[in-house]
């Protein structure tokens, strides 16, 4: 009880750091990290493909779905034919929820870190910079996920190439239970997932170029004693 009360006590709401580099990337940080964790977690797509009959208009379509988190072997389809017949289920192929799985996770932390540190940053401005401990404990966590955001986009870049592979029609038409009998239709619709890791590049290029504004606010940049000049520490005494 005694903490909340002296956390509000200590709350004094100042838009100033927004005006400033520190204030303003880490707003923009927010912002990308909302759009790349929701770019890739929300995503639904459908592939197409056809089996082919002696007239068009009665090939048999076949729509296999996938979402994310792209564990591709959970979603089975049937293949119908000319006759009406049903195959078995068939799979997509491939596991890829490793890779998108780590992308959404070090989007959200990292959208929840920046929500603490710019309610540190606007209400308690003063604890922040009272001592050295908060601009260096906030100069590590941002490296750190600066160094996240690499590895997790980058992965996530190649993830999203095997999805394309794996989901890809004139892929899908060279099961065995296709082969022979079924053509290719429309691509899945990528573009959001493009996106996704387009931002999650521009995330890490965010999260590395902060690290020179906070490191600016941590005495391993500026001396936080610095020796009095002669107008400020008055004559030399003889």
């Amino acid at each position: 009880m005694d903490t909340v009360q002296n956390l509000k006590a200590g709350f004094s709401l100042d838009l100033g750091p927004l005006k400033e580099p520190l204030g303003f990337i880490r707003v923009l940080e927010w912002v990308f990290t909302i759009f790349a964790f929701a770019t890739t977690g929300g995503y639904s797509g459908v592939t197409h493909f056809s089996v082919k009959c002696e007239k068009p208009e009665d090939n048999r379509p076949t729509n296999p779905v996938f979402s994310y988190p792209f564990r591709l072997p959970a979603y089975p389809y049937q293949i119908t034919t000319c006759n009406g017949s049903r195959s078995n289920d068939t799979f997509l192929q491939g596991d890829f929820s490793s890779s998108a799985e780590f992308f959404v996770c070090v989007g959200v932390f990292g959208f929840l870190y920046c929500t603490v540190t710019l309610i540190l940053y606007l209400g308690y401005q003063n604890i922040y910079r009272q001592t050295s401990r908060g601009p260096i404990v906030d100069l590590v966590v941002t490296a750190a996920f600066a160094f996240l955001w690499l590895v997790c986009s980058s992965a996530w870049g190649k993830g999203l190439t095997d999805v394309k592979w794996a989901t890809n029609p004139n892929q899908l038409i060279q099961t065995p239970a296709c082969k022979g009998i079924c053509e290719a239709g429309e691509f899945p619709s990528m573009g959001r997932l493009n996106a996704s890791v387009i931002f999650g590049f521009l995330n890490l290029i965010l999260w590395a170029s902060n690290c020179w504004f906070i490191y600016k606010e941590t005495p391993f940049h500026k001396d936080p004693n610095p020796p009095a000049t002669m107008e400020e520490g008055g004559a030399p005494e003889p």
